[in-house]
């Protein structure tokens, strides 16, 4: 997603002004995008969301998949928006900042990809005031990356307990597309069988720490792998139609003249 991440400075971008995101251009390649267990609710009217094992942090990332192949994004448009009316992963929202890690324990550095190209001598919001103290826009980006930072633990929390209690199982899915099949594997959803079995303290605890409507807004979100079919296939009809629009017509014979020789036709690349 970043290009050159640095962190603001009063030194290094105290004249430059921020200029607003106009499309999600920079997540055409991403067929998912991370949830925090707050985004649930919203997000699982449009996305299927699952869990990942994040094995360098030993813990499962809850996701939202955007594609059924690595490397698309179904909910992206031709000309950089978002799907008219679905909902937008915090994740994606807060670019062109993010937080990164200090030599300090619990502290964080607010950054800019400096690489998106909106940031701007002229044009834009000023992140700093004329006497170097941080604008309301900047107050705002700290704000904003604040919430998510705490959402984002309070998921691991979640995802954690799932794990502890041995709720999560492998989601192996095969789906049909266009006339060809695809594997949707790697994945893990709540195990319904094992959630209906939980002891009673379990369940309490459960619910005690409010992980009932994230489990079952994950759970009633799965079916939405049907929209990305469904999206995957509106998009394979513009590209054939393509390709049979640029192989040559042949021509159609007629009864007094002889019927031409079949000319052979190269169709044009799949993009």
């Amino acid at each position: 997603m970043f290009e050159r991440l640095v962190p603001v400075s009063r030194e290094q971008h105290g004249k430059l002004r921020i200029k607003p995101v106009t499309g999600f251009g920079f997540s055409r390649g991403f067929h998912l995008a991370s949830l925090a267990m707050q985004e649930f609710v919203r997000a699982s009217a449009f996305y299927p969301i699952v869990f990942l094992d994040d094995r360098e942090r030993d813990v499962f990332r809850a996701v939202a998949l955007l594609g059924v192949e690595s490397g698309e994004n179904l909910f992206l448009e031709q000309d950089g928006s978002w799907l008219k009316g679905a909902y937008i992963p915090g994740i994606l929202r807060r670019y062109p900042f993010a937080l990164a890690d200090t030599e300090t324990p619990d502290e964080y550095a607010v950054c800019v990809d400096e690489g998106a190209g909106l940031l701007d001598a002229n044009e834009g919001l000023e992140l700093f005031g004329q006497d170097g103290s941080p604008t309301d826009t900047l107050e705002n980006v700290k704000r904003f990356l604040g919430e998510l930072q705490q959402m984002d633990a309070l998921t691991r929390q979640f995802s954690s307990f799932l794990s502890r209690h041995n709720l999560l199982r492998p989601l192996n899915l095969r789906v049909q597309i266009a006339g060809g099949a695809r594997d949707i594997a790697g994945s893990y959803v709540v195990n319904e069988e094992r959630l209906d079995a939980l002891n009673d303290a379990a369940f309490l605890e459960m619910r005690s720490l409010r992980y009932l409507q994230p489990i079952y807004s994950h759970l009633s979100s799965l079916p939405q792998i049907d929209r990305l079919v469904r999206l995957k296939e509106a998009r394979a009809v513009p590209a054939i139609e393509a390709t049979q629009a640029a192989a040559p017509a042949a021509e159609t014979p007629s009864v007094s003249e002889p019927r031409p020789r079949a000319r052979r036709s190269r169709s044009a690349q799949k993009s």
